[in-house]
């Protein structure tokens, strides 16, 4: 790897990000537009760039991920630098950076499950939607998932925008998708699945449900699956002008699938709402589901204690993510991110995105976000004589680590785009070592 050869100027701010996803290059892309001299390594587990917009965003979702060309004009400036293929823990340790780096920036988003917190949750055939999203969107972690799709239903557990998206997924055609770079793994296994009904549920009503009106629009636009909704569950139009913009158009969606036909097509996509999953059903493998009918009462959700059970061979719970801890940074176990204030965890010490406010908002969330935690570090950080760069270069050379640069992950990329066909974007590697050859050759 490049080094500058030297340790930073005596003006210089040397800044460690931790996570190359979205909160971490809008952290970055903000440290350097500004006059203060600074610099910036964006150091990832993965050999791979972008984060949750490589890994996260639907497949099938190509123009969200067009946003990765901001992140790339980041990276062509002289002062940030994308390290690969560094894992904190592994080859570093968080002292050791803190050692190196002026200020060192926690961007490592939320990548664990929110438990159900139910029995049978250990069910062969209950995975959540990190590794199941990161299964079908070739993430190196979880290619050998291998969920059994051979079933006839499927429950997903959320009404949010990533239930919706597993949901989309399973039910879209292979033509379809053949232009999207849905991993190669997950195409073989969805497209022979024998799915023919698809849950999408929730324990509050269509008022309180968080998807965004594009996301539940498009589940009336699949080609060989019918979106349904019972009726009885949906407002009065009375209450229209109580709702805002986004409730109206999700409810003028909902009510189009209130009066679809469900057997116009083979595969059937329920959305359901007020009810909660009581337990999960199943010898060794999942079989169903019991569920309690809900209401909403002064904005709570309450159980009626009318329960029914709900056929599924696969459970995919959708509700929310905590991000991982790190040894000896406080942690919230309540909102399942680093403990903060506005982005300060510690002196020296800041966290951002995610990490810093639990799994909320949007990919354009982060840059307001980033902004902040940037203005923080430029305000309340001041050189120390401390070796950033050179430092990491020098730790990294002493132990023969195989770093990934990003002019390296351009070599992986350009591999990925020579091996799609049919109009597809990429066709991504899944195995890091071979990333790791290819960024080498």
């Amino acid at each position: 790897m490049a080094s500058d050869g030297a340790a930073n100027g005596s003006n210089t701010i040397s800044v460690a990000v931790i996570g190359a996803g979205p909160a971490g290059y809008y952290t970055a892309e903000a440290l350097t537009k500004t006059d203060a001299d600074v610099r910036v390594d964006i150091i990832d587990r993965l050999p791979t760039p972008f984060g949750l917009i490589r890994a996260g965003v639907a497949p099938d979702h190509q123009s969200i991920k067009n946003v990765s060309r901001r992140y790339e004009a980041t990276n062509q400036r002289e002062n940030v630098r994308f390290v690969g293929n560094l894992s904190l823990g592994r080859d570093i340790t968080l002292t050791e950076l803190r050692d190196i780096y002026d200020a060192v920036v926690l961007a490592t988003g939320a990548a664990k499950d929110r438990a159900l917190g139910i029995d049978g949750e250990d069910l062969e055939g209950v995975i959540g939607s990190g590794p199941f999203v990161g299964w079908y969107n070739a993430h190196p972690d979880y290619k050998g998932l291998n969920p059994d799709l051979r079933v006839a239903s499927v429950a997903v557990i959320g009404n949010g925008n990533v239930a919706v998206d597993v949901a989309r997924i399973l039910a879209k055609t292979a033509g379809e998708m053949a232009e999207t770079d849905l991993a190669d793994h997950a195409a073989k296994s969805i497209h022979g699945s024998p799915i023919r009904d698809i849950y999408i549920i929730g324990r509050r009503g269509p008022l309180e449900a968080s998807f965004t009106p594009k996301e539940l629009g498009e589940l009336n636009q699949l080609e060989n699956c019918v979106a349904l909704v019972a009726g009885e569950q949906l407002p009065g139009e009375e209450i229209d002008d109580m709702m805002t913009g986004a409730q109206r158009k999700n409810m003028s969606a909902l009510r189009q699938m209130a009066e679809n036909d469900q057997t116009s097509k083979p595969v059937r996509l329920h959305i359901k709402f007020f009810l909660r999953p009581m337990a999960i059903l199943g010898d060794e493998c999942v079989c169903g589901l019991r569920l309690e009918e809900t209401k909403v009462e002064d904005g709570k959700c309450v159980g009626t204690g009318k329960t029914e059970v709900l056929p599924a061979g696969l459970v995919v719970p959708c509700i929310g993510y905590r991000t991982s801890p790190i040894p000896d940074v406080p942690y919230d176990e309540s909102y399942g991110c680093f403990e903060n204030e506005d982005g300060l965890i510690e002196p020296r010490l800041y966290c951002v995105g995610w990490a810093k406010r639990g799994p909320t908002g949007t990919i354009g969330t982060n840059k307001p976000d980033g902004a902040e935690v940037a203005k923080r570090i430029l305000e309340e950080i001041r050189p120390a004589g401390r070796p950033g760069r050179a430092g990491l270069d020098a730790l990294i050379k002493d132990r023969d680590l195989r770093i990934v640069t990003f002019q390296d992950w351009k070599k992986i990329e350009a591999s990925e785009e020579a091996l799609a066909e049919g109009g597809a974007p990429r066709r991504k590697h899944t195995d890091i070592s071979e990333m790791v050859k290819i960024a080498e050759s």
